[in-house]
């Protein structure tokens, strides 16, 4: 368990997503993480994790593009003085395809040494030695809640807010940093921030994913089901970790008004948003413009604007 008040050197892959539509989720998480005395410094000429394209199957060649990565991060390990060889994303797609390949080709020398071989325009060759961690995973192991609750100026008091983990971040059981079927992480979290969390039945329930650029009436159904699960527990919000869920909960909300009259709106924020709330950061930290669903009625009601 890490210590704040010794500045932490972490490299960071932001992904392609958050540095696109999901800029909120960007930005919320340099700025926390500042406030939490760790030097967040983005990878050197990252490129796409593949996404779910490196994971259609056991070809070598979809792991090219994450296992690209792990070479940044031994560059800027070797080059950056107090880094570890370990990088954070707080994206769960991509946290979900770079452990996947960086499980797969450290359990398959031949697969690694094709990759290795494929690349040998790069000065460094990947040897299986840099671990992947999603943002929450270094919350809790690196920093300890307990250390982040000191660093809360203010509090989240009264906000009752529901877990939302989806598919990436539980599934398969190997990629978990959790319990794969009660989950505790993020509300571990929520309480560190002084929010309540609340339970709700769907909370690893798949949001539909993919579904939503030709099936958008299947994504409207899911995400009835889901934020009406949330709104049963009387959430006053849902928080995310994953740009794709993040867009069919919060803007497939009129969809799912449209399938059923009774559904009620509900703002979805990225975890890192409500961090940086609580830690005093500025609105520009914040970037609650880009919810499609206003929060900001839901936190004034608890003093939070």
């Amino acid at each position: 368990m890490g210590n704040v008040n010794k500045p932490m050197k972490l490299a960071y892959y932001p992904g392609c997503t958050l540095k696109n539509q999901a800029t909120n989720f960007d930005v919320s998480t340099v700025s926390s993480m500042a406030k939490l005395d760790v030097e967040v410094e983005e990878l050197d000429r990252w490129n796409c994790c593949g996404t779910v394209h490196a994971l259609d199957s056991d070809n070598v060649m979809n792991r090219v593009a994450p296992i690209t990565n792990m070479i940044r991060v031994k560059e800027m390990q070797a080059r950056t003085e107090g880094m570890a060889g370990e990088f954070m994303t707080g994206c769960a797609m991509c946290y979900n395809t770079l452990k996947r390949a960086n499980i797969d080709v450290k359990a398959r020398s031949d697969a690694l040494e094709t990759i290795n071989n494929f690349l040998s325009l790069e000065k460094t060759k990947y040897e299986g030695d840099v671990e992947v961690l999603h943002l929450l995973e270094y919350l809790r192991d690196r920093v300890g809640f307990e250390n982040l609750a000191k660093k809360v100026t203010k509090p989240l008091k009264g906000l009752r807010v529901a877990c939302y983990y989806g598919c990436l971040l539980l599934r398969p059981k190997e990629v978990a940093f959790d319990d794969v079927e009660n989950p505790t992480i993020m509300e571990n979290l929520i309480r560190a921030l002084g929010a309540t969390p609340v339970e709700f039945s769907h909370k690893a329930e798949c949001c539909g994913a993919h579904l939503t650029v030709d099936k958008p009436e299947v994504i409207a159904d899911r995400t009835g089901k889901i934020m009406g699960s949330a709104h049963e527990e009387k959430a006053d919000l849902v928080v995310v970790s994953c740009p794709l869920c993040a867009f069919n909960l919060d803007f497939r909300q009129d969809d799912a008004r449209r399938l059923n009259p009774d559904f009620h709106n509900m703002p979805v924020l990225y975890f890192t948003q409500l961090m940086a709330l609580a830690f005093g950061c500025d609105k520009p930290a914040l970037r609650f413009d880009l919810q499609h669903i206003d929060p900001l009625p839901a936190l004034k009601a608890h003093g939070l604007d």
